[in-house]
């Protein structure tokens, strides 16, 4: 008889790897030692400067004690705490996936539905979709002239293709019986769109989206790194320049652990949308 179950089992066996990946990494790093002290003339001339060396994961605790216990303090352009980085960066993605879900969802049905307009679009859909959305930053930059809607529109151009892509496939794998049912009732084109075919093709709608967000949560680091400011991405790129190491590392903690939980977000919404035939 198994005491535990399989998820309380693949919880603490996540547990003890994390225990042994942190243990092995902080025996593995070779702390620094200091030298002696530095004359003025060696201090001037930038001489017996210590190297940079990886941070143990105590001393990522300690600096993820020290961000999170005051996350929203704003001493000044280049000194935010790590909250008003994220809650940046968050805006910056939801505005653009918005953006992106409000006109990719309508087309994708629009394309799902119709085999002319699936023929029409497509040709410009794959020679679009696989362009790099960094490469539309400096395009994005001159005709915008703001760094904000530059990030934004960033997002928007790498969320689309996602959700337009699913909304069409399961929009278009939608039986059709079902359709002609609607048919039969006399149904337009748009209340069959919103009562027939909506609820089948939501979850492979959904997993588009969840594609997109996570795509979406990608690219903004490297979107803020170009256009400076505020953002995780910037807050990791001011970081490496200070070479502060501990923090560079905290925050790729944080945005892998704000990633998951964009993630868990869409995989809730997508189990509330599972459709029974």
């Amino acid at each position: 008889m198994q005491l535990l179950s399989v998820n309380k089992r693949a919880a603490l066996l996540s547990v003890v790897l994390l225990i042994v990946a942190l243990g092995a990494w902080e025996i593995s790093v070779t702390r620094q030692v200091m030298g002696e002290a530095l004359t003025e003339y060696e201090i001037l001339m930038g001489l017996g400067q210590p190297r940079a060396a990886v941070p143990p994961p105590s001393d990522v605790m300690v600096k993820a004690w020290e961000q999170l216990s005051n996350p929203f303090y704003d001493a000044g352009p280049n000194d935010k705490g790590i909250g008003i980085q994220l809650a940046y960066s968050l805006y910056r993605v939801l505005t653009g996936f918005a953006m992106a879900a409000a006109i990719a969802i309508p087309l994708g049905f629009l394309i799902g539905m119709s085999p002319v307009a699936y023929k029409a679009l497509n040709p410009f859909i794959q020679v679009l979709r696989p362009i790099s959305p960094l490469a539309w930053m400096p395009l994005a930059l001159f005709i915008i002239q703001d760094s904000e809607a530059s990030a934004i529109f960033v997002i928007f151009i790498c969320s689309v293709w996602p959700m337009l892509l699913n909304t069409a496939f399961g929009v278009a794998g939608v039986r059709s019986d079902w359709v002609n049912v609607a048919r039969t009732h006399e149904l337009g084109n748009l209340r069959t769109a919103l009562t027939v075919i909506l609820p089948a093709a939501a979850p492979t709608i959904l997993t588009g989206m969840r594609i997109s967000i996570g795509i979406a949560w990608l690219v903004i680091v490297a979107a803020e790194m170009l256009v400076g400011g505020t953002g995780i991405g910037y807050y990791v790129w001011n970081e490496w320049n200070n070479l502060d190491l501990t923090s560079v590392i905290f925050s790729i903690v944080m945005i892998g652990l704000v990633g998951m939980m964009l993630d868990a977000i869409f995989a809730m919404l997508q189990r509330a949308v599972t459709y029974a035939e």
